[in-house]
């Protein structure tokens, strides 16, 4: 049987089509004879991650991303990543999609992080664990977060410092600065000239200070010479205390105490005019009587001197009438 040349060329071109798209899906990392699966990741958000950015494990490709799409659900809002898997893997449930560098550049790659507790494979339609790794930009931010407050804090000083700084070169300021140095300056010229006095005057008395170092030198020989008298008389004013201590000191004085309280009630009592002696001290009657007595006494005697006939009489015959 011969074949037509129109059939010819439709064979070519069919087999040139299906060449093309096999070669395109080839270059997306997409094998159309391969064995396909597809998993599902919901990540909060994605950064330069991009249809084509490979699924792998331990750096090893298994897949790539298949599509990306916004997923809505109520008010939260995320995005829906589909996985192809190309190769025959067996990937634990609850394994973990992480989002993570593949350079310097930014690039974005997924990679599967066992769950080794579970013992159940995901199938197709699965959905993974999404979580996403730290960009370089995040974690850029976060180191130079603390290095920014430090240096805001270092520029709010520094501010600090001029204005303080401003405040001390002011005309005022620098006027007292000058008259604090210069009085400065006087004190230690003032220092300068009583420390010389104080060196004519050691040099003036220095005769004197070393005739008192040498008494001192000669108290100290004398008490070194003296140490066992010292010693001894030490000894005896330790036995006289405590021969004191062993005395009934305590005693004495407590029966002295004790006269001295009795003896001012004594005192108490007198002066509020009680007993005899108070009486006697108090009251003056007994002073107006004996004074009375005593002048009677004086006028009796003086009349018995001057009458002595009266008082006395001698006779052989009897008394007259």
């Amino acid at each position: 049987m011969k074949l037509s040349k129109e059939f010819k060329i439709g064979v070519v071109v069919v087999c040139a089509i299906g060449t093309f798209i096999w070669g395109v899906s080839f270059l997306k990392g997409s094998n159309l004879f391969s064995n396909r699966q597809y998993l599902y990741a919901v990540y909060p958000k994605i950064d330069n991650l991009i249809i084509g950015s490979p699924l792998q494990i331990n750096g090893y490709k298994i897949g790539q991303v298949k599509s990306i799409s916004l997923l809505q659900q109520g008010d939260h809002t995320g995005i829906l990543v589909k996985f192809l898997i190309t190769e025959e893997v067996e990937i634990p449930k609850g394994s973990i999609a992480k989002a993570v560098s593949a350079d310097l550049l930014g690039t974005k790659a997924v990679e599967i992080i066992y769950n080794n507790k579970s013992k159940e494979f995901v199938k197709s339609g699965d959905t993974l664990v999404a979580e996403t790794e730290q960009g370089l930009k995040e974690s850029f931010n976060k180191q130079l977060a603390p290095l920014q407050a430090k240096a805001e804090h270092l520029i709010s000083e520094i501010d600090t410092v001029m204005t303080v700084v401003g405040q001390v070169l002011n005309t005022k300021t620098r006027d007292n600065i000058d008259r604090s140095f210069e009085g400065v300056k006087k004190a230690i010229l003032s220092l300068e000239q009583t420390a010389y006095k104080l060196d004519d005057m050691v040099a003036s008395e220095k005769p004197k200070v070393d005739a008192v170092l040498t008494n001192l030198s000669g108290i100290s020989s004398n008490l070194n010479k003296n140490e066992a008298k010292i010693n001894n008389i030490l000894n005896n004013f330790s036995s006289l205390s405590d021969s004191l201590a062993k005395s009934q000191l305590k005693t004495a004085v407590a029966s002295a105490d004790a006269t001295l309280k009795e003896l001012n009630s004594l005192m108490l009592k007198i002066n509020q005019g009680q007993g005899t002696l108070g009486k006697l001290a108090k009251n003056d009657s007994l002073y107006n009587n004996l004074n009375k007595s005593a002048e009677d006494l004086d006028k009796l005697l003086k009349d018995l001197k001057e009458n002595p006939k009266r008082y006395v009489h001698f006779s052989l015959f009897g008394r007259k009438k």
